[in-house]
């Protein structure tokens, strides 16, 4: 599994868990917890204030992290489909 579909995957899943509830923590599958890949992509999430991290493989989005997410999916809903294509 490559770094963007690991990103996209966590992404959709604490998405519709945080808009469920924003104080819910997602545990994620061992494949996942033990994935090196996946973990870099939840390291950097962390790093940039997105996630935080009960503990190994627990995560939730931030208040700035889902913020940013919808920030950048209303922007690209404005765009030229054209441009979506390229």
């Amino acid at each position: 599994m490559d770094i963007t579909s690991i990103r996209d995957g966590l992404l959709a899943a604490l998405t519709e868990c945080y808009e469920a509830d924003t104080a819910h923590f997602v545990s994620l599958p061992k494949h996942i917890v033990d994935s090196s890949s996946a973990r870099a992509v939840i390291a950097d999430l962390r790093n940039e204030g997105f996630v935080e991290e009960q503990e190994r493989g627990v995560i939730r989005f931030t208040r700035r992290g889902y913020e940013s997410l919808r920030e950048r999916f209303d922007s690209t809903r404005h765009e030229p489909s054209a441009l979506l294509a390229v």
